[in-house]
């Protein structure tokens, strides 16, 4: 009895570290619907013309997150009107980070003037899902018939501190490439950010 407990319990350990991992590029992602900072219910479904999602798992007090701000704004600019809208998710608890409460998301989203959803993961029930580590986290799915296919998954670019010293624009590559009906070249880089907050 007292081994086959310790494999059932070896078992579940070696799953959930499996589920722990998330989406990895080539993967279909799942569908969600969570509250948006107007009140209003959002999931992907509601874009039936899109050709895919910059998913960014971000919040609002994370340095890192609040740098990217304003690059999130200008690629929502950029490339919604193209197929590629920006959806926004924070996936923290505010139980451990009161400064990611629903209510700051508001404040921080009517602040900022941000021209994309702000979805609050109430429950954390997708990032775990998608595999989201870090704010902010990146997730570019293009849309592959009816199915929603991981198609870039990481970091915006590579200067956070330096907008203007941005070298590498990651994800804004990862778009093109779409567009051009090519594979993203890189499709993986490793988020900077903040660790995702989880109530004890």
């Amino acid at each position: 009895m007292k081994r086959f407990m310790l494999t059932f319990a070896f078992a579940a350990i070696a799953l959930s570290m499996v589920s722990a991992q998330g989406y990895k590029v080539g993967d279909k992602a799942m569908d969600f619907r969570l509250k948006n900072v107007d009140g209003n219910f959002v999931s992907m479904s509601d874009y039936p013309d899109a050709k895919g999602f910059v998913i960014v798992f971000t919040c609002n007090h994370c340095p890192y997150a609040v740098a990217y701000e304003d690059r999130l704004i200008e690629l929502d600019k950029k490339y919604k009107p193209r197929g590629f809208p920006v959806i926004a998710i924070n996936p923290n608890d505010p139980a451990a980070e009161p400064r990611d409460s629903y209510e700051l998301m508001q404040v921080r989203a009517r602040e900022k003037g941000f021209t994309f959803p702000y979805l609050f993961d109430e429950g954390q029930k997708v990032y775990p899902v998608y595999g989201a580590t870090r704010t902010p986290h990146i997730y570019l799915l293009n849309r592959v018939g009816s199915d929603l296919i991981v198609a870039y998954i990481g970091a915006i670019d590579d200067n956070y501190r330096d907008a203007s010293a941005v070298e590498e624009p990651f994800l804004a590559n990862a778009i093109d490439a779409l567009l051009a009906g090519e594979k993203p070249d890189p499709d993986f880089t490793r988020a900077i950010g903040c660790t995702i907050k989880v109530a004890n």
